[in-house]
């Protein structure tokens, strides 16, 4: 029987290189996005169901998984993809902000996952994928917020991972880090966000910050592409496998995050914007 994935966040980026990416493999693919009318691409491609599903809207959420389900039969696979990042200094970004910031990366992903474990469970099957990131296991000055909700979800991820293994219900986490460069998610600049009430104390270091990720950013080679074979890999290698880095550590993020001391660690990461 052909196999189905269910993909939120695949209007762009890491989402839609996935369910092409499946497609070609011979998957069913639910592709949901929050503005379906926009796309022009995956609906034109076999086997491909593109439904609307904004993970702050409960009711579409529902929606389309039963859509899903009466469509293919079954889901086999989770892909929790949908997510942002959040810029600017903390003291600057409204309450309003931080709120949406977790509504989407981590709450989405809560609601979007409970809505298909009763279908899981019924199959006594599945595997949930998490697309985290680096910022989930290293912090970085500027996303103090994208990296707290990254944390969160990491945390959340290795902890149903527990809950669901008696049944059947796989649980992974692919982990890109290093920069994505159709999304040039590390070029943005620290600047572009919640300056307008940032106090001036915070300049100098916001200008250090900016030049910092600019040279960090600057020689991006991982692509949406490259992001969606390990999460296909993490679909099919039968393991029972947590995580999956993806990713150039030509910075030494990760390896200093799992090898050094903590202040050793905290000492290393403060070097790249003293």
């Amino acid at each position: 029987m052909t196999k189905t994935v269910f993909i939120t966040g695949a209007s762009s980026g890491i989402g839609k290189a996935s369910a092409k990416l499946f497609q070609e493999k011979g998957w069913n693919v639910v592709a949901t996005m929050r503005t379906p009318e926009k796309e022009s691409e995956l609906n034109l491609l076999d086997g491909v169901l593109v439904a609307r599903l904004d993970v702050q809207d409960p009711q579409s959420i529902e929606t389309t998984v039963e859509a899903a389900i009466a469509r293919f039969g079954r889901i086999d696979v989770l892909v929790n993809n949908a997510g942002y990042g959040l810029y600017g200094v903390f003291e600057a970004v409204p309450r309003e902000s931080i709120q949406q910031q977790f509504d989407v990366n981590v709450f989405g992903v809560m609601d979007v996952t409970r809505a298909l474990l009763p279908h899981f469970r019924a199959t006594r099957a599945g595997t949930i994928i998490n697309v985290s990131s680096g910022a989930g296991h290293f912090t970085l000055p500027m996303i103090s917020l994208y990296c707290a909700s990254k944390f969160a979800l990491e945390g959340f991820t290795e902890a149903l991972s527990y809950e669901l293994l008696a049944l059947q219900i796989g649980v992974k986490l692919v982990v890109p880090h290093g920069g994505v460069a159709e999304t040039s998610f590390q070029l943005r600049s620290a600047a572009d966000f919640a300056q307008e009430n940032m106090p001036t104390d915070y300049r100098p270091f916001l200008d250090r910050s900016t030049a910092a990720f600019a040279r960090m950013g600057g020689a991006l080679t991982m692509t949406s592409r490259d992001v969606a074979n390990v999460v296909h890999e993490a679909a099919t290698d039968g393991t029972s496998r947590l995580r999956y880095f993806v990713g150039d550590d030509a910075r030494g993020f990760v390896q200093a995050r799992s090898e050094m001391a903590d202040q050793n660690y905290v000492d290393f990461m403060r070097s790249h914007f003293a």
